[in-house]
């Protein structure tokens, strides 16, 4: 049986997929996580096209998009845009442990009050 590599970048064909590849990225809280997603997004979609888009050099992208880099946002925002994806604010969905945690606290302070 013979056997291929899977190359990831073949599945990042559309601004769609890129977008949730990034917000999941984003919903990770870790730049560094953030920085490799975009970094690897940009390569995946051509890191000569992505610079000329930003008005930066191939060199210069390269390195802002090192996971070891702290590039300004304003670079990220341009890779965002020359990328076709927008970053978006939304409220934090309220995780089911702390409702989990409230309501054991309750139920101790009923169970006190008994």
């Amino acid at each position: 049986m013979k056997t291929s590599k899977l190359d990831l970048s073949e599945l990042l064909d559309n601004e769609e997929v890129i977008a949730g590849v990034i917000s999941d990225a984003l919903q990770s809280n870790d730049s560094t996580v953030l920085l490799r997603t975009i970094g690897y997004v940009a390569k995946a979609r051509g890191i000569a096209q992505i610079a000329k888009a930003t008005g930066l050099g191939r060199e210069s992208l390269y390195k802002a998009l090192d996971e070891d880099a702290h590039p300004r946002f304003d670079t990220i925002l341009r890779v965002l845009n020359a990328l076709n994806v927008q970053m978006i604010a939304v409220p934090k969905v309220r995780t089911k442990r702390k409702v989990t945690r409230k309501l054991a606290v309750a139920e101790k302070k009923a169970a006190y009050k008994a």
